[in-house]
């Protein structure tokens, strides 16, 4: 017996489905940032952007779980191009914050079409990663904040890295099962 491919039946699932590939793609970057820092000998950052990629992997994984467990069928995507010339760590905080923005606008649309649709259970699921966003875009924004004060001197990115801890690194009690374990 064929399996058949089930159809998303609205617009949540459709933006459901596209942001799995947003995460994915966002994972990548981040490791673009990561490998950036670690050719440059920023250690501190390059663990950071490190975490970060590992920590979209699972917000991907998250959405795929969810998906299964509404009995839709998932594409696994590829994903979209990733940036890896840079010329100053500045420039890699900056497109990282930016990404973030664009997640959170991305996971509100998914909020809004859920709610538009009057599916409370989907509604509701949006509601860890609109928490996770706002985290993120502050984590970013402060990352960028220390950034600009150091100007040149990336030793003090590094040494803030290294003394302050920022973000949850993933480890939310509350974030949804993740599709074959968390990483």
């Amino acid at each position: 017996m064929a399996l058949t491919k089930k159809e998303p039946r609205s617009k949540f699932y459709e933006l459901l489905q596209a942001q799995i590939h947003n995460e994915f793609n966002a994972s990548q970057q981040y490791i673009a940032l990561a490998v950036w820092f670690d050719n440059e000998d920023l250690p501190q950052l390059a663990k950071h952007f490190y975490k970060q990629s590992v920590e979209e992997r699972n917000h991907a994984m998250a959405l795929v779980q969810y998906m299964l467990d509404r009995d839709h069928h998932v594409e696994v995507p590829g994903t979209g191009q990733v940036r890896n010339d840079f010329s100053a760590p500045i420039e890699l905080i900056e497109l990282a914050l930016a990404q973030e923005k664009e997640v959170a606008a991305d996971i509100s649309a998914l909020a809004k079409a859920a709610r538009a649709e009057e599916d409370y259970i989907s509604e509701q699921f949006t509601q860890w990663f609109l928490k996770e966003q706002v985290e993120e875009i502050s984590q970013m924004s402060t990352l960028l904040t220390v950034a600009r004060r150091a100007g040149d001197n990336v030793y003090e990115i590094e040494k803030f890295l290294h003394r302050e801890s920022i973000g949850d690194n993933g480890g939310d009690s509350g974030m949804p099962p993740v599709a074959g374990g968390a990483l």
